[in-house]
């Protein structure tokens, strides 16, 4: 880090020494709290423990690294649909519209595609995910290849699900603006002590502020857990998701800036309900199996099997350019469009194997953590290339879509990943105030293509890990890490012309930060001051979106602070901050040389605040601000930066629930997202909106 960031250093070390002087504190303490597993409904702002960025239930003062934890409960009052909604208010995460078929986020100035994750098994498939079975979502910030594998250079995202284990009968109904209807399920017994099941499920219709746009959506997850004695268990789940939308690429730019249209205006065809859909459907099984041997020696199986299967179509707005033909363009300006579709296939199996170890060697405590992952992913896809009749820029008109559409032979094929790949980790108490996170991870990553004039490949790589924390007290915690990771080619994609032959992408992340516990550890303040190092980088091509072109090495130095909990009284907060300097330092492309990365706003913030009233009632407000930000690599189209204010007013009355959430309160028109290879396709954010949620459990 360069001398700008000492200061930030410094100014950050000032911080947490005023705030541990209010810290509550029992010097010496250093034995591990208690855990106390809740239903969703007791989860809380500010949980303690998280198992995604180690892989056990370590308290997260313990671990060496970032990680941003969302609560059931907060996405409940946030009146939370997707993970876009769950994502955005999460410091250093911002948004892609991920081409109007999936969720997509970049995470400290890196694409994320590729780095989501389902109970730790790798769910890359590229769909819109649903929130009904979904517990909580952790964040972990930097690379986390020493337990997961290729990716991770920003951060991955991991959804926990709702499991058995409670009794609870509850529903809920939504109905909000835009015609948006939605009923949720979730129905969990413990038939007796070797037997419990749960069972989620939603049914979503809507439209949208979008002309054209709609929504449908079911989703279904049941799941048994199987006591066989008190220290073996089975736990088998499956998920299902059918996803149907018009593919929507948003509006184009003009001179660097969006186009000075409404947020409802499409640009796809006049018939888009029926032929710019993105339809999608994701099916998955799976089952782990845990037995605890003895006290200090436990072993875990779990296996995932999905299929996932997307046809999409659309129609996309390219550049606008004067035209003199007022004829057919009355404002002077012509848009161009494009159209075409994509069919992708793919099923892919995992298991890991985990045997965790606690043991007491020269006075230190370790719990060390030992791992194998076998997984093999099938990919199908066909691309095909159609026409589309510009339109007049400021008032689009437009004809049914073209119904003929060319396959491209050059990206059309089937491929096969699989990797072998073997981890070691071990949390070490080195004192009562010391401790030390280290570990290292290799992978074999092999990947074909049934091209002949394509050649297969596979990457072998040492993924590493170390940290060390101070804990002077019980409340405190510092901490200094070192990470690093690959992204090989066609890791999300199967391998192309372009790609088949380039090296693996490194990323290295250096970080200090800190995490304060206050007011009797129901509220925690932390803070990340880290430099993130990716070499070798890859991005769409701009005159061929299906080509990768690579653009040498991009770093991210930058600050997180986030303050979360309860504040006594009745009052819960949720904050965040990031500051981001994310810039391409080194390419052989002067055209990105030195520029900002995409997406990616170097300064952003929002607060969450709820207060509990005379028992029943409970009342929150919100601010999210986003700087400005690039759509294209090479920054010649800026995205305005934007301030939205959010609102939620509840009432309890014995077992039922009433909840309105207001969105966008003073009706504010910005670009929530765009696609971040182009300068065209921003995506408008939502209007002022409603929504009102009636749920009952019983």
């Amino acid at each position: 880090m360069d001398h700008r960031y000492t200061t930030l250093a410094a100014a950050l070390v000032a911080a947490f020494s005023v705030q541990a002087a209010f810290a509550q504190s029992t010097p010496g303490q250093s034995s591990l709290p208690d855990v106390t597993v809740k239903g969703s409904s007791e989860a809380v702002y500010n949980p303690g423990h998280a198992t995604t960025a180690t892989k056990i239930d370590a308290p997260l003062r313990d671990i060496p690294q970032t990680v941003n934890v969302i609560s059931q409960e907060m996405m409940r009052d946030k009146g939370v649909r997707s993970m876009e909604d769950a994502l955005k208010s999460v410091p250093g995460v911002s948004l892609s519209h991920g081409d109007g078929q999936r969720d997509q986020v970049v995470i400290r100035g890196f694409s994320a595609l590729g780095d989501q994750f389902v109970d730790g098994f790798r769910d890359d498939a590229m769909y819109y995910r649903d929130m009904s079975n979904v517990e909580q979502i952790e964040v972990v910030k930097g690379p986390a290849a020493v337990l997961y594998g290729r990716g991770s250079s920003g951060g991955m995202i991991n959804r926990v699900t709702k499991k058995p284990g409670i009794d609870k009968t509850e529903t809920t109904l939504q109905l909000g603006s835009w015609n948006q209807r939605r009923g949720e399920v979730d129905i969990a017994r413990n038939v007796d002590q070797t037997m419990s099941f749960r069972l989620t499920g939603a049914i979503e219709r809507a439209d949208s502020f979008r002309n054209q746009q709609f929504l449908e959506r079911e989703a279904f997850a049941p799941s048994l857990l199987f006591k066989f004695n008190a220290d073996t268990s089975l736990l088998v789940q499956a998920e299902y998701l059918h996803d149907k939308r018009v593919t929507d690429w948003g509006i184009p730019s003009y001179q660097g800036r969006p186009l000075d249209v409404p947020a409802r205006m499409y640009y796809g065809a006049a018939n888009a309900r029926d032929a710019d859909t993105s339809d999608s459907r994701v099916a998955s099984a799976g089952f782990t199996l845990n037995h605890r041997f003895n006290d200090n020696w436990s072993l875990r199986n779990g296996f995932r099997f999905y299929q996932y299967k997307l046809d999409r179509y659309s129609t996309t707005a390219g550049a606008v350019t004067p035209d003199a033909n007022l004829v057919l363009y009355p404002s002077g300006f012509r848009v161009a469009r494009s159209r075409g579709a994509i069919s992708r296939s793919e099923h892919g199996i995992f298991n890991q194997t985990e045997l965790t170890q606690k043991a007491t060697l020269a006075g230190m405590r370790h719990q060390v953590l030992y791992g194998v992952e076998l997984s093999e992913q099938d990919r199908w896809q066909m691309t095909r290339a159609g026409t589309a009749t510009s339109l007049d820029a400021y008032n689009p008109v437009a004809p049914d879509a073209n119904p003929v559409l060319t396959v491209n032979p050059a990206s059309t094929n089937s491929g096969k990943s699989q990797v072998a790949a073997a981890y070691v980790q071990d949390l070490i108490s080195l004192t009562d105030h010391w401790k030390a996170l280290v570990g290292i991870r290799y992978d074999a990553f092999k990947q074909t293509v049934d091209v002949d004039t394509i050649p297969g490949r596979t990457d072998k790589a040492w993924s590493p890990r170390a940290g060390l924390v101070y804990q002077p007290t019980s409340t405190q915690s510092y901490y200094v890490s070192w990470s690093k990771s690959f992204q090989p080619a066609g890791e999300s994609f199967n391998l192309t012309p372009s790609n088949a032959t380039v090296a693996p992408q490194r990323t290295t992340n250096k970080e200090i930060g800190a995490r304060i516990d206050l007011f009797d550890r129901k509220a925690a303040v932390t803070a990340s001051l880290f430099s993130l190092e990716r070499s070798n980088i890859l991005t769409s091509d701009p005159a061929n979106p299906l080509l990768s072109i690579p653009i040498g090495t991009q770093r991210t130095n930058g600050l997180e602070l986030t303050f979360a909990g309860e504040l006594g009284q009745g009052w819960t907060v949720s904050t965040g901050y990031a500051f981001m300097d994310a810039k391409i330092n080194k390419s052989l492309n002067p055209d990105v040389q030195g520029k900002r990365a995409t997406l990616t706003p170097r300064h952003s913030a929002n607060v969450w605040l709820t207060k509990s009233v005379a028992r029943s009632w409970l009342a929150g407000a919100g601010v999210n601000v986003v700087g400005a930000r690039y759509a294209d690599s090479t920054n010649t189209t800026t995205m305005p930066g934007y301030t939205t204010i959010d609102a939620m007013l509840a009432y309890r009355l014995g077992k039922a629930y009433l909840q309105l959430n207001l969105y966008n309160l003073l009706n504010r028109q910005y670009i929530a997202s765009a696609h971040g290879s182009v300068a065209n396709s921003l995506l408008p954010g939502a209007p002022r909106s409603a929504m009102l949620t009636a749920r009952y459990a019983f």
